[in-house]
């Protein structure tokens, strides 16, 4: 039986099968192992692990201790009173999704090649010129005045290759969905795009096969990588111009909550809102993209461990306000249907992000395509509605274009 409980609980004899933390947030090569000594015991206490799985046939037991499921049932729960949340803040949409698709898709590309170009830069030891990055942020900020659903989309029509580009692409846009949400006025929504769109910029300073490397990195690795932020911070602010705020997402988005995080640890308030916001925007996308490392949660279960982790890592109330600013199913992802029929997101339902409206396109058992059919997820039968949502599904690997199916 596999039970979720307190890191505190944890002692030799114990067998982990998940330490319920981002790859590089444990210091162990693999996410599942048996415990043998008290060392081992004080290096996940170290590490900032909070809660873990362990499996209780293959080691000891904690008899009080919840099951998988259900923990995992409570997490539900939450996650259905998000609906009570009150609405973000969000702008009124402009134009239609199938209309801003377009334009967002160039501009997505956009952002995508003018960071690889000045991340190239720093590489290279060449002058950074950041006109162009100015001008793609407040684009990209223009979009989602009309409507962000469509630059949300992109985010999954990406490939593994360009993932340090497109993650930098991906937690400007959240972002700055994200603070639209807590009502920040346009100029400064434009600095702080800018910064999440350099947030990764000390990564070019530090070894570069350590990007990619596919495996768990040593310590001295760790170590090494933890770097970037001190080394993009120290980098950009040699250079005039940069707005103080710009400088949040990039100074503040591994801090944690808790105080678990770096380079300073700082703890709760001692970040900034916009540090905190930009921490769980940098998870959600990492947790939820194809990397050389690991293969990608969904996006509910990407959601879901943040739930989990708001409870140490991040700021609760700023979760639960990101949740229901890019939802639980966000537009544009494929999803599996209680009917065995597969459907892409095209609009939330705010009284409970569980039930978003769907365009079912594709009958998974029979595998091909149907009519297109807009279904209600939040309607009962007779309605419009009657299915759910069992899990999400990759584009790829059903062949389906995304994009064919939000016009």
């Amino acid at each position: 039986m596999i039970k979720k409980i307190p890191v505190q609980q944890l002692r030799p004899g114990m067998y982990v099968t998940d330490f319920n933390a981002g790859w590089l947030d444990h210091p162990f090569v693999l996410n599942s192992m048996k415990i043998d000594t008290d060392d081992q015991v004080q290096k996940v206490l170290d590490s900032g692990v909070k809660e873990l799985f362990v499996d209780t046939t293959r080691g000891f037991d904690v008899s009080d201790a919840p099951t998988r499921e259900e923990a995992a049932a409570l997490t539900e729960r939450a996650l259905e009173r998000i609906g009570e949340v009150e609405k973000p803040k969000m702008p009124e949409r402009q134009v239609s999704l199938a209309d801003e698709l377009l334009r967002a898709k160039s501009t997505f590309s956009e952002a995508t090649r003018i960071i690889r170009g000045v991340m190239d830069d720093v590489r290279l030891g060449r002058q950074i010129e950041l006109e162009s990055s100015r001008v793609v942020v407040e684009k990209i900020t223009n979009s989602i005045m009309r409507n962000g659903n469509a630059m949300q989309s992109m985010r999954r029509m990406r490939n593994l290759d360009d993932y340090t580009f497109l993650h930098s692409v991906s937690v400007c846009t959240m972002l700055t969905t994200f603070v639209q949400a807590v009502g920040i006025g346009v100029p400064t929504i434009h600095d702080i795009a800018l910064g999440a769109l350099l947030h990764d910029i000390g990564k070019m300073r530090v070894n570069l096969t350590l990007l990619n490397k596919p495996s768990k990195l040593s310590d001295d690795e760790f170590m090494h990588m933890k770097s970037h932020v001190v080394l993009g911070s120290d980098l950009l602010r040699q250079m005039p111009g940069i707005p103080k705020i710009a400088f949040e997402p990039l100074d503040l988005h591994h801090e944690r909550f808790d105080g678990s995080g770096y380079p300073n640890k700082l703890k709760g308030e001692e970040i900034s809102e916009i540090g905190r916001m930009t921490a769980i925007v940098d998870v959600y996308d990492a947790i939820t993209s194809d990397r050389c490392y690991h293969k990608p949660v969904g996006p509910a279960e990407g959601i879901r461990k943040l739930f989990e982790w708001s409870k140490f890592h991040f700021d609760p109330a700023l979760v639960q306000l990101f949740v229901k600013s890019i939802g639980i199913y966000p537009v544009g992802t494929l999803v599996r249907l209680e009917s065995e029929r597969l459907g892409v997101v095209i609009e939330q339902r705010e009284a409970n992000l569980l039930t978003p409206l769907v365009r079912v396109i594709f009958d998974a058992k029979r595998n091909y395509y149907i009519t297109p059919e807009e279904v209600d997820l939040s309607k009962p039968m007779g309605a419009g509605g009657a299915d759910k949502i069992i899990g999400h599904e990759s584009p790829g690997k059903w062949k389906i274009d995304i994009s064919r199916f939000l016009q």
